[in-house]
């Protein structure tokens, strides 16, 4: 098996075995950690007086001192720094009571070194999650971008191409589609754009398309004349009209009946509505920008949206990532919940486990950050501490299991061309995001006509 190289971790061995502990060194040195070993516990806690330390690794039975003890000291100098015993089986029994002191795990002699490295990967993994969260409790009021809405929140790559094209459409009056899964945001980037732009001192009005039926659709976009239905006792000015001079948002267009769509049409290359029972037709001046969760090419091609008008409001695409898709940001977002939660005070929670943490980053998030917020709510109703742990999220979040991507897998025999780990990767993706073309382009920085014409090529290799 390939060895990992991990870069910049501090190793602290502990062994009195000078032949052991010299195996050990070396091997913990070739995988690129840097090793500090004693052969004694008292020298051990000199040496953690002295350095700063990622982990320590030690033998159960240091002479004068129990691991148990040893465990305690290490812990009163770094509560956070994780301990991997190494114990014989006939020493079983004290290797319980190191974890129970607060050991992160044990290993049984004679031992595999891979075994050894594995367990060390996943404690320095934890370590480097605490660290994490530890620089989000202290700085997620400060961060850049805090006076921002939550989602259009956060520092990953795929959120700053969102806010690079917001800040390209801004000054223009080109109408805006955007796109993405519910949850992801649409709306407030619809915001963003109105209040980044020259008409921000105009009025934003959005409406979902979805919301209504066709004939009220028609009377709240265009508005009415009066007696023209029998509730009409005065003339009514449509959204289009009181948006003039600002931005109007077609929340959900993808839900819009045919009937619909063809009077949206002519009013957006027209600029001009007629209201409900009116002869004449009204000008107006609003930008345009559209949302919605759907697959609008996909419902072109199935003859469920007009393609007209589909181009008309497709001049810009601006794709919201699922959350998902956005690394880290999961646990900013999760942090800044808790510093805005109206129960953070009365229940006294200040921030996150790093086993909560990792469940966060594991999780798919299907309903993206809407069921992130409501997930840290409901967590902080239930937390007895001053930190969100592991048992109080939702079971369906803590039982979930985590995705894997393993471009390679375990035989490094026959590595794969950099043609079969691209394929892997768009399946792995499409897979991931459920199979969402729009969001997978998105992810993997292609236009989607390069995306389709690799899934093409895919499928013709397959025959």
């Amino acid at each position: 098996m390939q060895k990992a190289r991990i870069v910049q971790t501090h190793i602290l061995l502990i062994d009195d075995d000078p032949n052991l502990r010299e195996l050990i060194e070396i091997e913990l040195k070739e995988r690129g950690h840097a090793v500090s070993s004693a052969q004694s516990a008292e020298d051990a806690l000199r040496l953690l007086e002295a350095d700063r330390f990622d982990a320590v690794l030690t033998d159960v039975n240091l002479g004068g001192m129990t691991g148990v003890a040893f465990c305690n000291h290490a812990r009163s100098v770094d509560a956070d720094l994780p301990v991997i015993v190494m114990t014989a089986f006939g020493t079983m029994e004290a290797a319980v009571g190191a974890i129970r002191a607060g050991a992160y795990d044990f290993v049984t002699k004679p031992f595999d070194i891979e075994q050894v490295a594995l367990v060390l990967d996943r404690a320095l993994g934890l370590r480097g999650l605490r660290r994490e969260v530890a620089r989000l409790r202290s700085s997620a009021p400060r961060e850049d971008g805090a006076g921002v809405a939550p989602e259009i929140f956060g520092k990953s790559a795929v959120l700053d191409r969102v806010r690079e094209l917001i800040a390209r459409v801004s000054d223009s009056d080109a109408t805006v589609l955007i796109t993405g899964e519910s949850g992801t945001g649409k709306e407030l980037v619809a915001r963003a754009i109105h209040e980044t732009s020259s008409r921000k001192g105009g009025s934003f009005v959005a409406i979902n398309c979805a919301a209504m039926p066709e004939n009220l659709l028609e009377s709240e976009l265009f508005g009415h004349s009066r007696g023209a239905f029998t509730d009409a006792k005065t003339s009514r000015a449509g959204l289009f009209i009181r948006a003039s001079g600002g931005t109007i948002l077609l929340d959900e267009i993808g839900e819009m009946p045919a009937g619909m769509q063809a009077k949206l049409l002519r009013a957006v290359q027209e600029r001009r509505v007629r209201p409900v029972g009116a002869d004449d037709e009204v000008a107006f001046d609003a930008r345009i920008i559209a949302a919605t969760h759907r697959d609008l090419e996909e419902d072109v091609r199935e003859g469920r949206f007009r393609e007209d008008l589909y181009y008309r409001i497709n001049v810009v695409k601006i794709p919201t990532p699922p959350l998902r898709a956005r690394g880290n940001d999961v646990l900013l977002l999760a942090q800044r919940f808790i510093d805005q939660s109206p129960l953070r005070t009365t229940r006294g929670v200040e921030g996150m486990s790093a086993a909560f943490a990792q469940k966060l980053l594991e999780y798919s998030w299907p309903g993206n950050i809407r069921q992130l917020q409501n997930c840290i709510e409901r967590a902080i109703a239930v937390s007895r501490g001053k930190e969100l742990a592991l048992e109080d999220l939702p079971d369906n979040i803590r039982d979930a299991q985590p995705s894997r991507v393993d471009l390679i897998g375990d035989d490094t025999s026959a590595l794969p061309t950099m043609e079969e780990v691209e394929r892997r990767y768009i399946l792995q993706v499409l897979k991931a995001l459920n199979g969402n073309k729009t969001a997978v382009a998105q992810v993997l920085g292609f236009d989607r006509r390069t995306l389709y014409r690799k899934l093409d090529r895919m499928n013709e290799a397959n025959g």
